[in-house]
Parts: C-alpha cells; sequence; structure tokens
C-alpha cells in the first residue's frame, strides 16, 4: 500500500485534491479514497479498479441505499444502478474514449482520462469527462477542495 493524493476534476469544472491509497498487483491498480462533503458523497468511500483495458468504480458508504459500480471499458455500454443518499436512479454508460491506461502502473505522476456519455433514467443524459491525477503525498500535504 502506497498513500497519495489524487486531483480528481470533471466536466462541469469540479476539482479537488484528496488523500487516498494505491495498491498494486501485476497489471491491476486499485485506489481508494474517502469522498468529501464537496462531492456530495461525504461519508462514503470510492475505489478504482484499473486494468490495462477497463476501468471499474465503485461506491459504498452507510449514506447509499446500494452500492454504486460503473465500468469504463471504451465501447462498452454499462447498465446498472446509481445510488444516492436520495435514492436509487436507472443508469446507463457508454464509455467513448480512456487514455492512460496502458502505462498506468500506479505509479504517482500518471493521469487517467475517462470520457463517456451518461444516463440517469429520469433526471438528465450527458457527455462527461473525468480526469484524475496521481500526486506523490508528501509531508504536510491534506486534502483540498478546489473549485
Amino acid at each position: 500500500m502506497k498513500d497519495i493524493m489524487l486531483k480528481i476534476k470533471d466536466s462541469e469544472g469540479l476539482e479537488f485534491v484528496t488523500e487516498g491509497r494505491l495498491y498494486t498487483k501485476g497489471t491491476t491498480t486499485l485506489i481508494q479514497y474517502d469522498e468529501t462533503e464537496m462531492s456530495g458523497f461525504e461519508g462514503c468511500t470510492t475505489s478504482l479498479t484499473i486494468t490495462p483495458t477497463k476501468v471499474k468504480m465503485r461506491r459504498s458508504g452507510e449514506n447509499l441505499q446500494d452500492t454504486t459500480e460503473m465500468i469504463f471499458e471504451k465501447g462498452r455500454r454499462m447498465r446498472g444502478l446509481y445510488s444516492t443518499p436520495y435514492g436509487n436512479f436507472g443508469l446507463e454508460i457508454l464509455t467513448n474514449k480512456i487514455s492512460g491506461l496502458g502505462a498506468f502502473s500506479g505509479e504517482a505522476g500518471k493521469n487517467l482520462s475517462i470520457d463517456y456519455s451518461i444516463s440517469l433514467k429520469g433526471l438528465f443524459d450527458a457527455d462527461k469527462t473525468l480526469d484524475i491525477e496521481v500526486m506523490e503525498k508528501s509531508a504536510g500535504t491534506g486534502a483540498q477542495d478546489v473549485q
């Protein structure tokens, strides 16, 4: 296990830096971090399992009715359930592009970018991006919210 910092930015301009943990076994990397109040999922833990072909995101916590799981794999359509503190919604994701998987070895300084289309049944349809940068954790560095 390695303590790291993550810089996460979405297509709406929401950006935050948080502490996380990184585990690597073979070609698979697992990143875990605790959600903050800013994300709207405070009290939840998010895990990213990164392989050479896909990213699986799993969010769980006592504030959620169920665990949310999303799989991002280029060209693949995934259907599932998106759980929030306000209830569950039907979810459909189509991954358009993922950058950074091939070179991603779980080391600091690596970037992962996911371009996808999402449909939350009854709420909205949108094209989104998610950019994740893995950074070294230095002494005195803590989580911070940036907007």
